[in-house]
């Protein structure tokens, strides 16, 4: 009986500070298992990025596109027809066309900038910065675009009917509205992405 008790305390001894269970978790769990809960850079960061960037490179294309329509559409008729009266003579269309031309030039700024980023991330401007000024510049942009849409719409009702003026300043208005929701699109998008990286 001595020998059997002298035997189980040297066995258990080598156990005295780690228990059977924590030891054989630790055999088969090495890494520990994440939580769900948890922030995961992995998510969140470049992986993600590319399609949140393709998206708005799409829809900096369409304000490209149709701000520089709108544009073009006030431009051609005095050339074509050489009327005396071409938008030059009207001021609220003339905001109208130097408002386009800004519209498409800070586009023509954003998708380089963007094309840019995906390709060497933060190459021209880091991304905090980037981050604020789109914010700030697509609602400044956006506001000048209705303004002008709001103008011009007086003006059109002056000008008149089935003339090449008139079916150029409807096209541009109609284009200028268009650019007004697309870029509005893109201020929600440069919203999130602010308020991503404050909040989260």
């Amino acid at each position: 009986m001595k020998e059997d008790s002298d035997v189980l305390a040297i066995a258990c001894r080598p156990m005295a500070n780690v228990s059977p269970v924590t030891a054989s978790s630790l055999a088969h769990q090495p890494f520990p298992t994440p939580s769900p809960f948890s922030f995961s850079v992995a998510s969140t960061g470049w992986s993600s990025r590319p399609s949140i960037h393709y998206t708005n490179l799409g829809l900096r294309f369409s304000v490209l596109l149709f701000s520089f329509v709108s544009a073009i559409s006030l431009a051609i008729p005095s050339k074509k027809k050489n009327q005396p009266s071409s938008f030059t003579a009207y001021p609220e269309l003339m905001y109208c066309f130097t408002v386009h031309i800004l519209a498409f030039l800070y586009t023509s700024f954003q998708l380089f900038k963007g094309i840019c980023d995906i390709a060497h991330r933060g190459f021209l401007i880091s991304d905090m910065i980037s981050d604020y000024m789109s914010f700030i510049l697509d609602q400044l942009v956006g506001y000048l675009l209705i303004s002008a849409s709001s103008v011009a719409i007086p003006v059109i009702l002056q000008i008149e009917k089935a003339t090449p003026l008139w079916t150029a300043a409807i096209i541009s208005n109609t284009m200028s509205f268009v650019t007004f929701l697309v870029i509005g699109i893109c201020t929600l998008l440069s919203g999130y992405k602010l308020c991503k990286r404050i909040i989260w």
